[in-house]
């Protein structure tokens, strides 16, 4: 018995030093990435509540501020932070499919991680349309990688796995959703699930969690859903919102993907030459939005759509499209930003629309919640992530069936407009560092 014991203990490796060094350097490492994220999540939200003061006091200020503030931080970018460009998926998801022997510091790295999350601030402080859950994404990447140099050298492992990790710790902290970062790196960062991956990437999860836990509490990103009883009312709620989400959800990665590959002639030679220009042109296009909606197109939309679902605004009908074009502005502009949570907030407004509209006034927040899934699957086309993302953040596990169809929907109803938008953004990614010296490149 004794003798069997000790067999079992050897073939765990139980008392190898080394090895649980090699462990605690990384679950140190996932305790840091869910502290850091949980105060860049802070961070941005005093940024966002410091330009909705700022507009308040001076309705025609961000007409001045945001051309001025988007210009110093895409020249900054290009000059000295290339890698902290975009929105932070794509990023990820290149350094992923680079060879082990190739360099990945132009994607995720610390330097990358801090100026990501400062020009992130930055730009919502000056009121850009952007989130901050891509960037996490980056950023939990990044300081996951860059611990592998304090790995012992007999701790075998394959620094992708750090990267998958950190990347679904961060989308984990980030909204506070444990199951929806496992999915989101199995469905769209690896695309793959390797046994090797799985401890490595839950124990991240789990501990970037009780970090985020421990500091803002057991909370849900949207608080709980107050829904009517779902029944079958909610079958043609659920294929509306499906077809409706993934014909604008694709028409928006279309757009996307259009212009930043095949822009007009006069409009590439603009933003090609003249980057700063462009960028100033695309604030001005967010800034003007902002000021027709009174500051609805501004900031991640968080707040309007915690308000909207739970009932507490009547939200103006043209929500949805204001917003919609002031973030296809805002990433055109080539600020560094995230459109994960502009998108749910786009995906509420439609279903506010669609419910008034089709006079499913009793489902009005379910309607919202459907289309929330709905259109970040249409812009994603990760349907499983999607549907867990929206069910854990409005704690609506009563919906996961509607929730689960309307995602399959979306992106079955997107493929047919456009292209995966982060593979597609991701391949910009894999030709190697970028000059950084340069301004010509959008």
């Amino acid at each position: 018995m004794l003798n069997d014991l000790k067999n079992i203990l050897a073939s765990i490796k139980m008392t190898d030093v080394h090895l649980w060094l090699g462990r605690l350097i990384i679950w140190s490492a996932a305790i840091i990435t869910g502290l850091v994220i949980v105060l860049f999540a802070r961070a941005t939200e005093y940024a966002i509540a410091w330009f909705d003061q700022m507009q308040s006091a001076l309705w025609w200020l961000p007409l001045i501020v945001m051309p001025v503030v988007g210009i110093f931080i895409v020249w900054a970018t290009k000059r000295w932070f290339a890698g902290a460009a975009g929105s932070g998926i794509p990023q990820t998801m290149a350094a992923l499919s680079y060879a082990e022997h190739q360099p990945i510091g132009h994607l995720v790295s610390i330097k990358i991680a801090v100026s990501k999350m400062g020009l992130v601030i930055l730009g919502l402080a000056a009121g850009f349309s952007a989130g901050r859950e891509g960037p996490s994404v980056q950023v939990g990447a990044s300081i996951m990688h860059a611990f592998r140099r304090f790995l012992p050298q007999t701790f075998q492992i394959d620094p992708k796995h750090l990267i998958l990790a950190g990347g679904a710790a961060g989308i984990s902290a980030a909204f506070n959703t444990p199951l929806a970062g496992i999915i989101f790196a199995i469905e769209e960062l690896s695309r793959k699930f390797e046994q090797r991956t799985n401890g490595v990437m839950i124990s991240a999860i789990v501990l970037s969690g009780l970090v985020s836990i421990s500091l803002q509490g057991n909370y849900t990103y949207f608080g709980s859903l107050r829904v009517s009883p779902i029944d079958t009312q909610i079958l043609l709620p659920v294929l509306i919102g499906g077809l409706v989400c993934g014909v604008f959800g694709g028409i928006f990665s279309k757009t996307l993907i259009e212009l930043t590959e095949n822009l007009p002639g006069r409009i590439t030679r603009l933003r090609t030459r003249h980057p700063l220009y462009w960028t100033g042109f695309c604030a001005l296009l967010v800034a003007g939005l902002g000021i027709v909606s009174h500051g609805a197109a501004n900031g991640s939309g968080y707040s309007l759509t915690k308000a909207m679902l739970n009932g507490s605004i009547n939200e103006t009908w043209y929500y949805p499209v204001v917003k919609y074009l002031s973030t296809i502005f805002t990433y055109l502009s080539g600020i560094p930003g995230g459109i994960f949570a502009p998108a749910l907030s786009i995906g509420a407004g439609i279903g506010y629309d669609l419910a008034s509209i089709f006079h499913y006034h009793h489902l009005t927040i379910a309607f919202s919640a459907l289309c929330m899934a709905g259109f970040l699957a249409g812009v994603t086309q990760a349907p499983i992530t999607s549907f867990i993302i929206v069910m854990e953040m409005i704690d609506g596990h009563e919906m996961v069936i509607s929730l689960m169809a309307v995602s399959l929907i979306a992106t079955v109803t997107s493929r047919i407009f456009s292209r995966p938008l982060y593979s597609v953004l991701a391949g910009q990614f894999t030709a190697g560092p970028p000059d950084q010296k340069r301004l010509d490149h959008p």
